[in-house]
């Protein structure tokens, strides 16, 4: 219990942390944060009160709601972040004196929230990211499994479990990405293509504790990897090294990419309220994607593609521009080149090809500017980018070139497409 004493009321503020019990680690937050108030280690994602300004500008993207916890404190005794770092669940909101809450209501009452006079510095690019979905998207269901559901976890039987990527060039687990197929029975799962799930790899972490469930991109069609069937896809690449090149197993994904049909996994999700496609006849879809990003695509042109026999979309345009080093790093090659070009215009990116120039997703979308320059200022017309963090700035300046080159304003019309729910960029 706090026992400051009533001259300390002043510093009475609301401190906005992160439910640890919930999280899934995805990082949409601290990519969203425009001030760099959010970090984490490999326990828990965690806000800085010294930086957090309160914006909430990280609250809409969250698949979750573990973001939008707040906690009454006095400001001498905010929890640090090293105190966050080590939370296993949230702390109960400590009692304060009556002096120290009236001070604190009556900051609210004003709009001062702590360090609300704090500068606001836009540096990250994530705050363009639509956080409403089309108008014509289907209703999702989320968080039907997890923590505080009212069932934890749900069962789902591996029923199937493909490499979809070539044989590595340099050894046998690099670039091994698999497209795996769960069945989840007479489990309720409905999912929506750009939803996610998470998975959690048996076992405990270095310090005792049960894994962190790992989130993973649908990779299917509303109704099913098999039509008809209450079964999913997700495409997961194995992780070798860490961000900083470091060699290192990645838990989940080597877990799941190891999985044998007949196998039992845990699912919590689903996940996303926003990254959904357009329903509406005449709705275009341009899709931006690098390696284990083309799984909401691939779900997008699934559906697309079933839904063609009815003609409800014969007048929508389907555009894919798909990154990768190499023909054998990028994941569905196969089928991809099999797909009508009645159904799908592909543009391919390959930055490592030998005897080759260097080729990455925005010159792709540069060298196709007359069919993108029509499609960013007409309200049909959605983009959706997914994939490494490293891509979004470039996908994002080649936008911003096409526009300007042709007289637009840029800033407008972002703008208006993040309002419109046209413009989603899920990044990692």
């Amino acid at each position: 219990m706090t026992t400051s004493s009533p001259e300390a009321s002043s510093a009475v503020f609301e401190q906005h942390v992160i439910d640890p019990e919930i999280c899934i680690r995805c990082n949409t937050c601290e990519a969203t944060c425009p001030i760099g108030a959010i970090t984490h280690d490999d326990n828990n994602y965690v806000v800085d009160a010294d930086k957090c300004n309160a914006c909430m500008a990280c609250i809409a993207p969250c698949p979750t709601g573990s973001i939008d916890n707040w906690r009454t404190m006095l400001r001498d005794k905010a929890y640090s972040l090293d105190e966050q770092l080590g939370w296993e669940e949230l702390p109960e909101q400590q009692v304060i004196e009556a002096a120290a809450a009236q001070a604190c209501a009556a900051a609210n009452g004003s709009g001062d929230t702590g360090n609300a006079s704090a500068p606001v510095v836009h540096t990250g690019t994530m705050a363009m990211s639509a956080t409403v979905p089309p108008w014509s998207a289907a209703t999702p269901y989320t968080q039907l499994f997890g923590p505080k559901a009212a069932q934890p976890v749900a069962m789902a039987k591996v029923v199937g479990n493909q490499r979809v990527t070539e044989a590595a060039a340099h050894g046998a687990e690099d670039n091994d990405t698999h497209h795996v197929v769960l069945d989840f029975g007479d489990t309720p799962m409905p999912l929506l293509e750009g939803q996610s799930i998470g998975i959690i790899a048996p076992g405990a972490d270095g310090k005792g504790r049960p894994h962190q469930p790992r989130q993973y991109s649908i990779a299917s069609a509303r109704n099913g990897e098999r039509p008809g069937y209450n079964n999913a896809s997700i495409t997961v690449k194995r992780v070798l090294q860490d961000h900083n090149g470091n060699a290192v197993r990645g838990v989940a994904s080597n877990y799941v990419c190891d999985l044998q049909v007949g196998d039992t996994v845990q699912v919590v999700g689903p996940f996303g309220a926003s990254f959904l496609m357009p329903n509406h006849p005449g709705s275009h879809i341009v899709m931006i994607c690098t390696g284990t990003g083309s799984a909401p695509m691939r779900a997008m042109t699934e559906w697309r593609r079933r839904e063609a026999k009815t003609g409800k979309f014969a007048d929508s345009q389907l555009l894919l521009f798909f990154g990768a080093r190499s023909k054998t790093e990028l994941p569905y090659f196969g089928p991809l080149q099999k797909l009508p070009t009645s159904l799908i215009t592909t543009h391919l990116a390959l930055s490592r090809e030998s005897n080759q120039p260097k080729r990455y997703v925005q010159d792709a979308m540069l060298e196709q500017a007359a069919a993108l320059l029509p499609l960013l200022t007409n309200p049909n017309a959605y983009f959706y980018v997914c994939g490494l963090k490293a891509m979004e700035a470039g996908v994002l300046h080649a936008l911003e070139h096409i526009c300007t080159q042709n007289g637009l304003d840029w800033p407008n019309i972002s703008a208006e497409m993040k309002a419109k729910g046209r413009l989603h960029l899920e990044t990692y």
